[in-house]
């Protein structure tokens, strides 16, 4: 009984209601205003025409236009309107001249050293144009002197991390889509306030959508009494708007400049199989130490300054700062950032070119799988060319939807030749790239829309690190605990109900 008074009064319940009565009240309110002025529903029957035509001459994906143009067209009353709501991608104008501004601040912190590039471009041409794209369109630089290690599953991060934040003696960061109170949040608190209280600069950035369900509303004053800075991305007001779907999805830790942490894991309980929400839980982190860390410390920083209107001094953070040993040697590593506001898909780009100049082989791992025609494209047109493309989803989803959209997409990789496998113990949540013995990326970004087109995502890209190979060691090794998916699995041959719930799911897939 407690449960349900307590699920009752969430928050996400309440503010759930609010937003449900505010679409509920939009509704009643033009139905009955256009019963009695037969003008407005005609201003808002060419809105809806004048909507449709501007989707269809907008430069943006395909399948996105499809589902708004369908229901604006079906229900043209309310449908124009609903998309002015709901549907433009764009970030508001405040948080677009915030981060324009910053970029524009920072763009001399991240200057790429020529020489390295060459070195990388003397080993493999293809490769150095894949860092390329990375250095000039998300705008991090390539860095050698970097080692890396891969740590999976969330178990073998949690304990690195603490182990780090124990050594921390001049700065920690911590940027998070998901915070909630638990072992793993315990944990690290508890060394994060000892660390505040010893004058280690402390900072916590939240997303406070993602953590809508998991920490109170004003959790940021309350790490603010404990001597930690705290902010929350994107603050959420119940109010009909679309700002929310740009989500802080990025997990970021930096530790004194020289030691970072990026990957699948949150700071909750499931991600280290401390509760059982979906059988065994298996993700991936990245850890790095050296001088591509600074792109992270400059990630965080520039998401700070935009939240906060803040100007930081970034010079302050420099990995020597607080290591001036120079750093071990691991290939090249090349951590990135995505974001919504300039319309570069970075993240899908960063995979794309991956898929495309793979030889051997290419190994992925995403716990979502609703791709575009252009991604569907590059997996079946390598592994139709001898490449062998792997993909690995989870056998146990999250959300049924979307799980069952992922299966959705099956039939059509498979039949391309693309092998897909389920990992039978549980839900995969690590977003991983391998090819060829050669390149990786660990990241946040999943092969869905909401990551690809929506959220502020990272990930970072490395060529012949240690990494690379613990990713396909790794990767092989839980393999042995996958289903394999073939065109006669009862998961692809559905019945008629769920074979007509996931074609109307697929059209509706970028709006999930």
């Amino acid at each position: 009984m407690r449960k349900l008074i307590d699920t009752l009064f969430s928050r996400l319940v309440i503010v759930g209601l609010l937003i449900a009565l505010q679409a509920v009240f939009l509704v009643v309110f033009i139905w009955r205003l256009s019963s009695y002025f037969v003008f407005l529903y005609g201003a808002l029957l060419v809105l809806s025409i004048l909507v449709t035509l501007w989707l269809v001459n907008k430069n943006d994906n395909p399948s996105y236009k499809l589902a708004w143009i369908i229901p604006i067209m079906t229900f043209p009353m309310f449908g124009g309107l609903f998309y002015l709501f709901f549907g433009n991608t764009h970030v508001s104008k405040k948080m677009t001249s915030g981060m324009v501004r910053v970029a524009k601040r920072t763009l001399p912190l991240l200057k790429q050293d020529e020489s390295l590039g060459e070195k990388l471009g003397k080993l493999d041409k293809g490769i150095q144009n894949q860092s390329h794209y990375i250095t000039y369109h998300s705008g991090y630089p390539l860095f050698g002197r970097t080692e890396t290690a891969y740590l999976s599953p969330g178990e073998a991060k949690f304990e690195a991390l603490k182990a780090e934040l124990e050594k921390a003696g001049h700065f920690i960061f911590l940027e998070y889509f998901i915070i909630e109170k638990g072992v793993m949040w315990d944990g690290v608190l508890e060394i994060l306030r000892r660390k505040a209280a010893a004058g280690v600069d402390v900072r916590v950035m939240y997303d406070d959508c993602g953590c809508l369900t998991t920490l109170p509303g004003g959790y940021d004053r309350q790490l603010e009494e404990m001597g930690i800075q705290c902010v929350r991305f994107n603050k959420f007001r119940p109010v009909l708007s679309m700002i929310m779907n740009h989500r802080d999805h990025r997990k970021i830790a930096v530790i004194d400049g020289h030691t970072g942490f990026m990957g699948g894991v949150n700071l909750a309980d499931e991600y280290i199989n401390a509760v059982d929400k979906h059988g065994h839980w298996k993700d991936a982190s990245v850890m790095l130490k050296g001088e591509a860390v600074w792109s992270l410390t400059v990630m965080f920083l520039q998401m700070w300054e935009i939240v906060t209107g803040s100007e930081e001094d970034y010079e302050c953070f420099r990995p020597h700062r607080s290591h001036p040993a120079p750093f071990g040697e691991d290939g090249f590593v090349q951590p990135y950032s995505d974001s919504p506001i300039d319309q570069e898909r970075v993240g899908e780009m960063v995979y794309t070119n991956i898929i495309s100049r793979a030889k051997d082989y290419v190994y992925i791992a995403s716990p979502y799988l609703i791709i575009d025609n252009e991604m569907a494209t590059s997996l079946i047109l390598a592994a139709k060319s001898g490449v062998d493309v792997r993909i690995m989803t989870p056998h146990r989803g999250d959300k049924w939807y979307v799980h069952s959209l992922t299966r959705a997409y099956y039939r059509q990789l498979i039949e391309g030749g693309v092998k897909i496998y389920e990992y039978e113990p549980g839900f995969v949540h690590s977003k991983t790239f391998v090819a060829d013995d050669e390149v990786g990326v660990v990241g946040t970004i999943n092969l869905d829309y909401r990551s690809l087109y929506l959220h502020f995502e990272c990930g970072v890209w490395m060529y012949r690190s240690r990494a690379v190979m613990q990713v396909k060691e790794d990767y092989v090794k839980t393999l042995e605990k996958c289903i394999p998916i073939t065109l006669d699995s009862e998961l692809i041959n559905a019945g008629p109900v769920k074979s007509l719930v996931r074609a109307v799911l697929r059209l509706f897939a970028p709006l999930m």
